[in-house]
């Protein structure tokens, strides 16, 4: 048994789950991972976040308590040990909204309708704490972080990086021109994969809400975008225009005034998400994630069809497309790289 394992065990003793069957149930892009626990038919996860690796239990329990006093269903929190990284939390269930809506497509417009609806809710009301305890990046700031596309997701590709300024420098301009008015509460990584359906509960209520530790200070339209243009799956175009206008109304605008903002931060997203599937692959030996580069990709070429991104379309010439060969380069190097 190493370290951890003996924390784990100790943990569960002390919460009373001791005794319980552990079954692995998931693990994500980050070190966190997850266990589900069966106790005599009582069902519970625990969160293993490891101290150090970019993941504080603090703010998991601090946003989860946020989310839950708006009325919204985060997981109760039923223990927590947040020097550990280790918190047990109440199950949720297995009714991920990609899941459902992969057996049903007829499902996905009114998941996402209520997922647009929840958001509208949450940015609605304060945040739980304001700048700078919770991170408020500027536009440079947020275009900064695809330099990644350049720096990580083309040198594994061509062997070299092209220079990521010109992307960055048009990125941060059009963000400025379209994306950087008041801010929100946005919760970084709001897509199905992290939704569940809880038809049990009412109202927003039903749309239980994981993987919110990194939420910060952001664009309204962020977290639609992340819930519209998802890296895993494909959106039916008619969900996507009518849930952008349900938003752009209850918003009081249109969804012809916020497109603007929606592809500037679709493009900031998959310039990202490119960068961050690559080093996945590159760094943590995961090679899964490469098979959604070519729908990033295409998310990519389509914000950057819009007008207001002409610069920046141009920008990003230097990138090149993940076709077969492209990603079987960087599948060949998957592991091969330390962490920077």
């Amino acid at each position: 048994m190493t370290q951890r394992d003996a924390e784990k065990q100790a943990f569960l003793q002390a919460a009373g789950w001791g005794a319980a069957r552990r079954m692995h149930l998931a693990g994500d892009a980050s070190a966190r991972r997850y266990e589900r626990l069966d106790r005599g038919g009582d069902a519970a996860v625990l969160m293993d976040a490891p101290p150090g690796c970019g993941d504080d239990a603090a703010d998991f329990l601090r946003i989860a308590d946020h989310l839950a006093g708006l009325g919204l269903s985060p997981p109760a929190v039923l223990h927590a040990d947040v020097p550990r990284g280790l918190v047990l939390l109440e199950d949720l269930g297995d009714g991920l909204v990609n899941t459902l809506v992969a057996a049903d497509p007829g499902r996905e417009r009114p998941l996402l309708t209520l997922a647009a609806e929840v958001l509208l809710h949450l940015q609605s009301a304060p945040p739980p704490i304001q700048p700078p305890d919770l991170p408020d990046l500027s536009a440079a700031d947020w275009a900064a972080t695809t330099a990644i596309a350049a720096e990580v997701y083309a040198r594994a590709v061509t062997g070299t990086a092209p220079e990521a300024a010109p992307i960055t420098v048009a990125l941060a301009a059009a963000l400025a021109a379209h994306a950087d008015g008041p801010r929100v509460l946005i919760l970084r990584d709001y897509f199905g994969g992290n939704l569940l359906w809880l038809p049990q509960r009412r109202g927003l209520a039903r749309l239980g809400l994981l993987d919110f530790q990194l939420a910060q200070m952001g664009q309204p339209e962020y977290d639609l975008v992340s819930l519209l243009q998802d890296a895993r799956r494909d959106i039916a175009p008619e969900t996507e225009t009518a849930v952008i206008a349900r938003f752009a109304n209850a918003r009081g605008q249109t969804a012809a005034g916020i497109a603007p903002a929606i592809a500037t931060l679709g493009a900031l997203r998959a310039l990202r998400i490119l960068g961050v599937f690559a080093r996945l692959c590159l760094v943590a030996g995961k090679p899964g994630y490469l098979a959604h580069l070519p729908r990033v990709w295409g998310q990519l070429q389509r914000n950057l069809a819009h007008p207001a991104l002409a610069e920046l379309h141009a920008a990003c010439a230097v990138l090149p497309p993940p076709d077969p060969r492209a990603i079987e380069r960087i599948r060949a190097r998957c592991g091969s790289e330390a962490s920077p």
